[in-house]
């Protein structure tokens, strides 16, 4: 770490192998798009890179990278999808009680499903799913509203099961 904080380029270079896919996933989970998420990716590393010496402890670059990218991921779904509330129905929307059913399901076909998602609803999806920021930290940190943060969860949600349901019955995938 001493290295890549005075600019080793072999340094750094070891330091971007070693994060770059699993940063990557996250940036594609974030955006649904291989483009974006590489833009993204690459202003994260240069971020990171350029507040290396901010860094106290060298064990926790993982996490702290993790941070600039999903810093970098919400800074991009700010300036690019368009938030509006699904329904009103769904800010009243109790958890389902049968969430047991996505179990029997592939994770890669989970995967597959949520890249499909409408912007606004996988961003959130994933921050409150896979990211586990609340509600109300979603909100604040898209610049929108906790009723619309719920909605379009609850509305990811419904696509994801009626999706996952329908191609479960019609191909028989798991």
């Amino acid at each position: 770490m001493r290295k890549a904080r005075g600019g080793d380029s072999e340094a750094l270079s070891w330091l971007y192998q070693q994060y770059n896919r699993g940063m990557f996933n996250i940036c594609t989970r974030m955006t649904g798009t291989r483009n974006d998420a590489e833009d993204i990716l690459q202003e994260a590393f240069i971020i990171a890179f350029q507040k290396l010496h901010q860094l106290k402890e060298d064990h926790l670059f993982g996490g702290w990278l993790r941070k600039i990218v999903m810093t970098e991921c919400i800074r991009f779904a700010k300036q690019t999808f368009y938030w509006s509330d699904w329904n009103e129905q769904y800010d009243d929307m109790a958890d389902d009680t049968d969430d047991d059913w996505w179990l029997l399901v592939s994770p890669e076909l989970i995967q597959q499903e949520i890249k499909l998602l409408p912007d606004g609803c996988r961003q959130i999806f994933n921050l409150y799913t896979l990211e586990d920021y609340a509600h109300k930290e979603i909100a604040g940190l898209l610049g929108i509203s906790e009723s619309t943060s719920k909605s379009q969860y609850q509305r990811a949600r419904q696509l994801l099961k009626e999706r996952l349901t329908k191609k479960v019955a019609t191909d028989g995938s798991f």
